[in-house]
């Protein structure tokens, strides 16, 4: 799962996300997209793996991992971004 980030004046303008993985995979990387899309950073930085979870309207037990994934790979594209 890896998410791109465009960022003018602290703000998300832009996302896009690349995922290889199960379906819930990969409607947790474009819940994400579209929560963050708008947001600060330090906004986009408190978004926790429930709230992607409440988006999407739920989540087998099973497949909560992926909003895991989701929240993981937010962090390190906003870690790339502090090292820019």
């Amino acid at each position: 799962m890896q998410l791109s980030l465009k960022i003018e004046g602290g703000v998300i303008t832009s996302t896009r996300f690349r995922t290889r993985g199960c379906v819930a995979s990969i409607a947790c990387s474009s819940m994400i997209t579209e929560l963050i899309q708008g947001k600060s950073l330090d906004e986009a930085r408190k978004i926790d793996p429930q709230q992607l979870v409440e988006a999407l309207g739920g989540l087998p037990r099973e497949s909560q991992h992926a909003s895991h994934l989701a929240i993981d790979a937010l962090a390190a594209a906003l870690r790339k971004l502090s090292t820019l």
